[in-house]
């Protein structure tokens, strides 16, 4: 007789998780808008950076939320896709330093600051409210992540802005940019790691129930 045997229950969402997720990803789009039109106007890369990052961890929280009451076996896929998407803004934003070095662009530092300034403020909102869900899944953790290292970008991005100030050069805005593209690509390779464990986890939790059931026949 023919076994059919049945994939375990998915696991079930931290208590909050789910709203936590919902209030990042519509603060992400709206500072994403902020900080776009900002990196523009002041011709700065570390604040495009920010942005696309605040774009990128958007995408990212719809995606948790999609997969958030499926089995572990999908949200490893899920945060293994945003893991390779960290690492890839981070090789986006090393080449978007190169560009502006070659074009000799000197970024507007008040613009910079003052809107760095208001993404600290968001992001440290976010982390914060993220915390206490840092050490759960691979997914859990990826969105952690994301939410550490805009804080942390942030906070570089007003260094930068300080130091476009103090020497006039656009040096500072691009050691800040390439350290930010350092921070998305090692976040992206730990994540990806973890979702490697999470998933191949996840097939050996599926196959001994399967096993079972069927020796049982």
């Amino acid at each position: 007789m023919a076994c059919s045997c049945s994939a375990p229950e998915p696991k079930t969402p931290a208590p909050g998780f789910r709203k936590a997720l919902w209030l990042a990803l519509w603060v992400n789009l709206v500072m994403f808008l902020v900080e776009g039109f900002a990196s523009l106007q002041s011709g700065s890369v570390s604040l495009m950076a920010d942005a696309i990052d605040f774009f990128g961890d958007s995408a990212n929280y719809l995606l948790s939320l999609s997969v958030l009451g499926m089995g572990m076996l999908w949200r490893g896929r899920a945060a293994m896709v945003k893991g390779l998407t960290m690492a890839v803004f981070g090789l986006v934003v090393w080449g978007r330093a190169v560009w502006v070095l070659q074009s000799g662009i000197t970024p507007e530092p008040l613009t910079m600051g003052m809107v760095g300034l208001l993404a600290l403020a968001t992001n440290v909102f976010v982390a914060v409210m993220l915390f206490r869900f840092r050490e759960g899944d691979s997914d859990m953790r990826s969105v952690w992540l994301c939410s550490r290292n805009d804080a942390i970008g942030n906070m570089a991005v007003m260094a930068a802005a300080l130091g476009v100030f103090g020497t006039g050069s656009a040096w500072p805005d691009l050691i800040v940019a390439a350290i930010m593209g350092t921070l998305a690509v090692t976040a992206g390779v730990s994540v990806v790691r973890h979702a490697r464990s999470d998933i191949e986890n996840a097939r050996t939790s599926n196959a001994q129930p399967a096993e079972a059931s069927c020796q049982s026949r």
